[in-house]
């Protein structure tokens, strides 16, 4: 297979139980897969097989769990240096992370915390980027995060990712679930939140499901299948998009391949639809 990422291209979240069964697709491939290089560096044996057939067969993007870019603590170094190593092995094209922390004094609180929406937060954030590109060589991209309690803000959301992208340089992961999560949440108008963010700046999306455990609030899981209003809000913001890789996030609850397939081309119709014309 041709790994040149073909854009827009349709990509899928390469998790252990399907693995088996994505590198053995014939058809309804996804251009790309995505992985997070903590669960997979260093890997030998059956699973550092796995892998090998795996980025030998797709393009490969990774999306990491543990950087901690909003972290109060310093940067771990040793980690950066095996990170670039392993995505330098694979060749890897994009690197994101989560704008959130989940490292606070040396301790991995297994879950990603939103970050106070703050201007010296925007400075700390900025400045750790920096870090982080210089030791990658690569451009660093950041998403969009779900969270269901502002901390301590003293500017909106949109406002604060706009300023980090802005004083950083860094290129923007646009998890549309997310957004439609936040604003259900927090009792905001999606289309407007996306219409603030620097859109010129995404590297790519993210789609994913979600569950809603109470008439006031939806938890973001990756465990269920992409509601109608999701692909409603995708389309609505892809003609305000340059074409980009588009994943589908399933960490969970995985259902047979056949099923992650049609959700692929369903994101894959849409955005074709949309972008046909700017690619042409």
């Amino acid at each position: 297979m041709d790994k040149e990422l073909h854009i827009p291209g349709i990509g899928l979240g390469f998790r252990r139980e399907m693995a088996e069964d994505m590198i053995a697709l014939t058809s309804g491939k996804p251009d790309f897969i995505e992985l997070a290089p903590e669960n997979w560096m260093g890997m030998g044996g059956y699973w550092g097989k796995i892998l090998r057939r795996a980025t030998e067969a797709y393009p490969v993007i990774c999306h990491g769990l543990s950087l901690s870019i909003g972290s109060p603590d310093e940067l771990d170094m040793n980690f950066l240096r095996s990170l670039k190593s392993f995505l330098d092995e694979h060749d890897v094209q994009l690197y994101s992370e989560h704008l959130s922390y989940s490292k606070c004094d040396n301790a991995h609180l297994y879950d990603l915390l939103p970050i106070p929406f703050r201007e010296d937060a925007v400075k700390h954030i900025a400045e750790r980027i920096e870090v982080v590109q210089d030791v990658l060589e690569r451009a660093m991209v950041l998403e969009n995060v779900s969270y269901y309690t502002p901390v301590a803000a003293e500017m909106d959301e949109a406002t604060f990712i706009s300023s980090i992208v802005n004083e950083s340089g860094c290129k923007l992961l646009l998890d549309i679930n997310n957004v439609y999560v936040n604003a259900f949440n927090h009792q905001y108008d999606p289309k407007t939140f996306l219409s603030s963010l620097p859109l010129a700046s995404v590297a790519y999306i993210h789609m994913a499901g979600h569950e809603q455990v109470a008439p006031d609030l939806i938890i973001d899981t990756h465990g269920q299948d992409v509601i109608e209003p999701v692909y409603e809000l995708f389309s609505w913001a892809l003609p305000k998009l340059n074409p980009v890789p588009v994943l589908l996030e399933r960490d969970f609850n995985i259902p047979e391949m056949s099923v992650l397939v049609g959700e692929m081309n369903n994101l894959r119709n849409l955005a074709h639809k949309a972008w046909s014309k700017q690619t042409c």
